[in-house]
């Protein structure tokens, strides 16, 4: 199966076929929309033809422009985990947590100083409630055969953390990054370190060739069994104000 990358350097935005149409794993930052359009369309994909959002979770990188999306695209629906709707409503991510290293917290700082550190991005709309799909015991065999995957839940990063795999890749949205600022391929950003740890044990114990993060280029599994011990190791920065 062919996968297409619409994003950029910042943010990866993976787009693929199945056979109800295409699948988009995340969006990316609001006012991208456009730049995404035309990296698809060099593609030969028309966003028309999407016809399900995966997200790994409710961030302003990965929903930025996902009410956009909805309003421009009638047909299209959204997977996603259950707790990913307040935050999805509300239209900013959720603080809890801290930077996984000092370089992850300068990084967060400057966010900060050039008038990114609320991480805010446009709600999605009430209107739209019903064309989001809560993955449920009882609906996720269904979801995964529309997907041709198979939903991972690997919370940490945050509570709502999702992943896809889909024969010898796992889209792991940030259950692991790579690229500065993040070190060892740990995100910066991790809400529950534990809960971090378990699902990079999941993602290595899936057995997928490779590993396709939301940030940074492909790598190989091997890599996480390489740097998970440091996990342990991380003391959590905390934001002030």
């Amino acid at each position: 199966m062919e996968i297409y990358n619409a994003g950029n350097r910042v943010m990866n935005t993976y787009i693929y076929r199945a056979l109800q149409g295409y699948i988009m794993i995340d969006t990316g930052y609001e006012h991208s929309l456009k730049r995404v359009e035309k990296r698809a369309n060099k593609q030969g994909i028309s966003l028309s033809e999407i016809r399900y959002v995966f997200l790994t979770h409710a961030h302003d990188d990965h929903a930025g422009f996902l009410n956009e999306l909805l309003s421009k695209y009638p047909d299209l629906k959204v997977v996603i985990h259950h707790q990913a709707i307040p935050v999805l409503l509300r239209g900013q991510n959720s603080f809890s947590g801290g930077c996984s290293s000092l370089l992850a917290l300068a990084f967060c700082r400057l966010m900060g100083l050039i008038g990114k550190g609320k991480h805010l991005f446009p709600a999605v709309d009430k209107q739209y409630i019903d064309r989001l799909i809560e993955i449920t015991p009882q609906n996720q065999a269904n979801i995964e055969n529309i997907l041709h995957g198979k939903i991972l839940f690997t919370p940490g990063h945050t509570a709502d953390s999702i992943s896809l795999k889909m024969g010898n890749k796992i889209f792991c949205g940030d259950a692991a990054m790579n690229g500065i600022p993040s070190l060892k391929r740990v995100t910066i950003w991790i809400e529950n370190k534990k809960a971090f740890q378990n699902s990079w044990k999941l993602l290595m114990d899936e057995k997928a060739d490779w590993i396709f993060p939301a940030h940074g280029k492909p790598f190989r599994r091997e890599e996480l069994q390489k740097y998970i011990t440091c996990i342990s190791k991380i003391r959590l920065c905390r934001l002030k104000g």
